[in-house]
């Protein structure tokens, strides 16, 4: 089946629900937006009400990095980090642009383009250029420069799903991981091959009119098993999940569906295990952090209290058909407050 061409349609609502072959055009300002007492929301409501965002990892054994571009439309940002577990180096940087000035994300998750700048640094994001590929491209003021070409072929199968927001919202995201990627990355005097050293990426495309404020948890692998074969996952708690949920695994190119995921952690303990359970028993695994990229910030509109670690997951997944014991592979956690 064809892709669905535009997720709002002519009334001005949503189609909710999974969409197997995707969805061409995210046409948010489209959206019948109203308020909680059924008034009728300005196009600049629409504008400033949706945000936006952008997140691909490259996971391997000897090289985790994690790029973001964000749009709240008051405020953008970015972010890069990068991690060397064999030396335990790790640099991040972080750029802010009120207003969201010199940052584009356009609303085409197949297909679009997303790019920031600030001074001398540049992140693009571009799916559009070459069929099938989508580009990162990282040019940092320090000299870091990242340059990966992931495998967006015909035969993937993302895991798009829109469901809703609170009263009067809805998000929009598309999800992919363990794909196999080629290119550089240039950091600190190395240089690292991306497919000589075996790194997978996954990638996040999210937009809507999200709640005012939200949490969410997340858990992100990218690896390879004995036998070769890729394993993926995306899983979450806390948001998109009224009536649906963002939570699968893939195997090769086959996507497999996850009930309602569990995250067990402890707050004050950064660095202790995680445990996550999935309600229909595929999932059980444990996370071990290595290290963690957060950020705090509380203004008058905006909040933040963001941690992504990045660690080894270790545990078992019952799919149908056979049961899979995974030890020490790369991959994310988050926990994530927001007020946008």
């Amino acid at each position: 089946m064809p892709a669905l061409p535009r997720l709002i349609n002519a009334a001005g609502q949503p189609s909710y629900g999974l969409f197997p072959d995707g969805v061409e055009e995210i046409n948010y300002l489209d959206f019948d937006l109203r308020s909680v007492m059924d008034k009728p929301r300005s196009q600049l409501a629409k504008r400033f009400g949706a945000n936006q965002f952008q997140f691909i990892s490259l996971l391997s054994a000897e090289l985790v990095v994690g790029v973001a571009i964000v749009d709240l439309k008051f405020l953008s940002n970015a972010f890069v980090y990068l991690y060397d577990p064999r030396t335990q180096r790790f640099d991040e940087f972080s750029f802010m642009q009120p207003l969201a000035r010199n940052t584009r994300i356009e609303p085409r998750p197949d297909t679009g383009l997303a790019r920031f700048e600030k001074g001398g640094n540049q992140i693009t994001i571009d799916a559009a250029a070459e069929p099938g590929v989508r580009r990162l491209q990282v040019a940092l003021a320090d000299g870091t420069r990242i340059d990966a070409r992931i495998d967006e072929a015909p035969s993937q199968q993302p895991l798009s799903v829109c469901a809703r927001a609170g009263y009067a919202g809805w998000v929009f995201t598309r999800k992919t991981a363990a794909r196999v990627c080629s290119g550089s990355v240039s950091w600190r005097g190395q240089r690292f091959d991306l497919r000589q050293i075996g790194a997978l990426a996954a990638v996040d495309w999210t937009a809507g009119f999200m709640r005012r404020e939200t949490f969410w948890n997340w858990g992100s692998l990218s690896c390879r098993l004995p036998d070769g074969r890729r394993l993926g996952f995306n899983l979450a708690a806390g948001v998109n999940e009224t009536g649906f949920t963002e939570n699968g695994l893939w195997l090769d190119e086959q996507l497999i569906k996850v009930d309602m995921v569990d995250f067990q952690f402890d707050r004050s303990a950064p660095l202790a295990p995680w445990q996550l359970r999935s309600a229909d028993g595929q999932i059980d695994l444990q996370f071990a952090p290595v290290g963690c990229r957060q950020e705090k910030r509380n203004a008058l509109l905006l909040a933040s209290n963001f941690k992504q670690h990045f660690g080894q997951y270790s545990g078992v997944l019952r799919l149908p058909g056979e049961t899979l014991q995974i030890a020490d592979a790369w991959g994310l956690v988050e926990d994530h407050y927001a007020r946008w």
